[in-house]
């Protein structure tokens, strides 16, 4: 399966919990109708990313990289790549290349959909069609900062940082509350 269908298929399942879910999945299904939707960066300003949004065991941390571009504190993620298999094997990668830890998701996988405008400090970027991926790791690995970021670390989800995109905090608990199910 392309990456393309696999965005598709993730969008087209996705069960929308509010009226904000359903306009984020209507805004999706505007861009990703086929196969054929913008996954790579190189297919316009507006294209799908993947990012991890870890949480611990007992769902009260989760693990977040300082931002070097956005200046703030979010989810490991980012652009698609060629070698990618789905999302949740790009959200994985992500996660691993930029907090060096590694981790799986069940075949049936808790996530969300957001989609962000990005500042000029982005650069030909505009916007992007993230699909975020559920996963849960011990904290007890060694966590590395990777060159696009500038720290690495758990937060208590009760106590974020200030420095967050506006809406994260919610999207962290809309995601937290589908994995408590």
């Amino acid at each position: 399966m392309s990456l393309g269908a696999d965005v598709r298929r993730l969008v087209s399942a996705y069960e929308p919990r509010s009226e904000r879910e359903h306009a984020e999945k209507a805004d999706f299904l505007a861009f990703f109708a086929d196969d054929h939707g913008p996954v790579a960066r190189e297919d316009g300003p507006d294209h799908a990313t993947a990012s991890a949004l870890v949480f611990d065991p007992s769902l009260t941390r989760t693990l977040l990289v300082f931002h070097g571009k956005g200046r703030f504190w979010v989810q490991p993620g980012g652009h698609l790549e060629p070698g990618d298999a789905s999302i949740a094997d790009a959200a994985l990668r992500e996660m691993q290349e930029e907090t060096g830890v590694a981790g799986s998701v069940p075949a049936s996988f808790a996530y969300d959909l957001d989609h962000h405008a990005l500042s000029a400090a982005f650069g030909r970027c505009s916007s992007h069609l993230d699909i975020g991926v559920a996963v849960v790791v011990e904290p007890g690995s060694p966590l590395l900062v990777s060159a696009e970021s500038e720290d690495v670390r758990w937060w208590p989800i009760d106590a974020l940082p200030a420095e967050v995109p506006d809406g994260f905090a919610g999207r962290v608990e809309r995601l937290r509350g589908r994995l408590r199910g």
